[in-house]
């Protein structure tokens, strides 16, 4: 085996290590695979002979790179942020290997989305992958100090968020039914009762429709009500490793929705139902 095969080895050996910083970073699983396979090119074009952790020199190499690419991104995107979901990772059965295993949740993920790219950037690799902060203020060009109170701030930003979800899947699976079930059977009420008060649908519908921010749980019933014709087609899959529901029709998957239960009742609801995306995630 020749340097550069022992090369490919070894950064074979961290991928799903650094595609779960990517999707972190970025939220998307394609522009997460694109700065995967970017970061090989720099490493496949860089001396490293003398790096000692390689998969430290990684990771900040795909966080420079999922900052350049929010950058771009911020300053392009038209979508309203707040309906703005993003890309789940869709496993059936939870024995199954997941392609880019990832325990946080799409609730985080879209809260991650607010953040401006260097609290993202911080926040992630300090908070969720302990990168020094003097490694992450190379990256920003900025001094520790800075670098700590953006991750600071971002953390905050993520506490203020909302209450811990509950922990127990089991009980999320036993809601996500009881939603579908009243759901299909046009049941307001028995909606109602599975919902917080104060719940959030956000759902995602892309360029091609209109994408909606609803809140309240009579409203939020009143949506679910209007997708009773195809509530039978909902299929019970893993969204980021917990309970959500997969909806196709004609073969062709048309929603994926996420959930978010705390103290029992549903109290936030993410859908992507962009068809290109999923077309992707497909």
């Amino acid at each position: 085996m020749d340097d550069s095969d022992l090369l490919a080895e070894r950064f074979e050996e961290h991928r799903a290590h650094l595609r779960s910083v990517a999707y972190r970073m970025l939220g998307s699983v394609s522009e997460a695979e694109d700065a995967v396979q970017e970061a090989w090119i720099r490493l496949s074009r860089s001396d490293v002979s003398e790096v000692q952790n390689l998969v430290g020199w990684l990771t900040t190499v795909v966080g420079r790179i999922g900052l350049d690419m929010l950058r771009s991104r911020e300053s392009r995107r038209e979508e309203v942020v707040d309906t703005h979901v993003p890309d789940p990772i869709v496993t059936i059965d939870p024995e199954q290997e997941v392609v880019m295993a990832d325990s946080v949740g799409l609730a985080l993920m879209v809260v991650l989305e607010m953040l401006a790219p260097a609290e993202r950037l911080a926040f992630v690799l300090h908070d969720m992958f302990a990168v020094p902060f003097d490694d992450i203020a190379a990256i920003l060009g900025k001094s520790a100090a800075a670098t700590r109170q953006l991750a600071s701030r971002a953390r905050r930003r993520v506490q203020d968020s909302g209450p811990v979800a509950d922990p127990d899947v089991n009980r999320k699976r036993e809601i996500v039914s009881a939603f579908v079930a009243a759901s299909q059977g046009g049941d307001f009420e028995a909606l109602v009762a599975l919902l917080d008060p104060d719940v959030v649908l956000r759902a995602d519908a892309g360029a091609s429709s209109v994408s909606k921010l609803i809140s309240g749980a009579a409203a939020v019933a009143g949506q679910a009500l209007t997708f009773q014709r195809i509530a039978h087609l909902a299929q019970q899959v893993l969204i980021n490793g917990t309970p959500g529901l997969a909806t196709r029709v004609d073969g062709q998957l048309v929603a994926v929705m996420d959930v978010t239960i705390v103290n029992g009742k549903i109290a936030e609801i993410n859908i992507l139902a962009d068809p290109v995306r999923l077309a992707a995630l497909s």
